[in-house]
């Protein structure tokens, strides 16, 4: 049988109150009476109701985290940031699947505000108003991570989309690249984050006297520019398109698999860039050259956050933006040469 709080009172000699004050560490204890009450424990193995503990203390050090699915590489990048630095300040995570479903989010936000947690992050693809408000009613620090959706008025972590894709233009550009060609995922774009990629690549591409060519396909997995591909290929051709820039690095990846399935190299014949740097990015052959969404450190950004709000301080920013990095691989021809 386990060890009791009443039976550390009685081998240390002291109340059970001073017992409780010990291990909450909540009001003033002599040393002496301390020492006895942690000698106790030692010796009886005592290990405390972490629930009674929490109702006491008002703090579980637990942090629930709904994500669309662990499966995703990408996703687990973001919840190995976020487990790695919660464990550094000496708190867990509960974590919950919802697959992509709004009510599964809702469901599991009142199951972890049952649970206590201090603070909820909510890693998502799907477009929604009610999970904000909904969280909003609890009063506990969140962060809402959505790599396809703005979500406005969400404090959010991510990168400046823009200046990424200026960054790839400017680099393709300098390998000799004028005609490029951008691929994205049209769907409701005026509510994803696609628009601020396709102004940024647009605007890059007119500064330096070119002509934009955007072509968008109905997803962002590889089958959705693999089975679009003839048409692709045909905006190609008809612009004399020299690389093909991918808002998603699926897409990159379907494209290549068509363009090697018709027997036209990469990059040898056509150079092809993404956008997101999976972890299939550097694994896939040619390795593709992408800008880099540096999932982890958002995991860890995000926890920081709401850690440091659990501490009472004050975050300026809503959105906090990570810098921007170029992974160049082999994926783009240099014609230069």
């Amino acid at each position: 049988m386990s060890a009791t709080i009443k039976d550390v009172a009685k081998l240390a000699e002291v109340s059970i109150s001073t017992v409780s004050r010990v291990i909450n560490d909540s009001k003033p204890v002599s040393p002496e009476a301390r020492r006895r009450v942690l000698k106790a424990i030692e010796e009886l193995g005592y290990k405390p109701n972490e629930i009674a503990r929490s109702l006491v203390t008002k703090k579980s050090n637990l942090i629930g985290v709904i994500v669309d699915d662990i499966g995703n590489s990408y996703v687990a990048q973001i919840v190995r940031g976020v487990e790695e630095v919660a464990r550094m300040y000496n708190y867990d995570i509960v974590l919950c699947s919802s697959y992509g479903s709004e009510e599964s989010e809702l469901r599991f936000i009142q199951l972890l505000m049952q649970k206590q947690v201090e603070g909820i992050i909510i890693v998502s693809e799907i477009l929604t108003t009610q999970i904000a408000e909904n969280i909003n009613k609890y009063n506990v620090p969140f962060v809402y991570l959505n790599r396809l959706y703005q979500i406005l008025k969400t404090p959010t972590v991510t990168i400046d989309n823009e200046v990424a894709t200026s960054i790839m233009i400017d680099y393709l550009n300098e390998s000799g690249h004028k005609n490029i060609l951008y691929v994205t995922w049209d769907k409701d774009i005026d509510l994803t984050i696609e628009k601020y990629k396709v102004k940024g690549y647009t605007d890059a591409i007119m500064s330096k006297g070119g002509l934009p060519v955007v072509y968008g396909v109905s997803g962002y997995k590889i089958d959705d520019s693999y089975n679009e591909g003839s048409d692709i290929l045909e905006v190609i051709k008809r612009n004399n398109i020299t690389a093909v820039f991918c808002g998603h690095d699926e897409l990159a990846i379907g494209l290549i698999n068509y363009l090697y399935d018709n027997n036209i190299r990469v990059p040898d014949d056509i150079s092809v860039v993404g956008f997101g740097d999976i972890s299939l990015a550097s694994i896939y052959r040619p390795k593709l050259t992408t800008i880099k969404e540096p999932y982890y450190d958002i995991g860890a950004v995000a926890i920081r956050r709401i850690l440091k709000e659990i501490n009472g301080e004050v975050i300026d920013k809503r959105t906090m933006k990570l810098p921007v990095q170029l992974i160049k691989r082999e994926s783009v021809k240099e014609l230069n040469k």
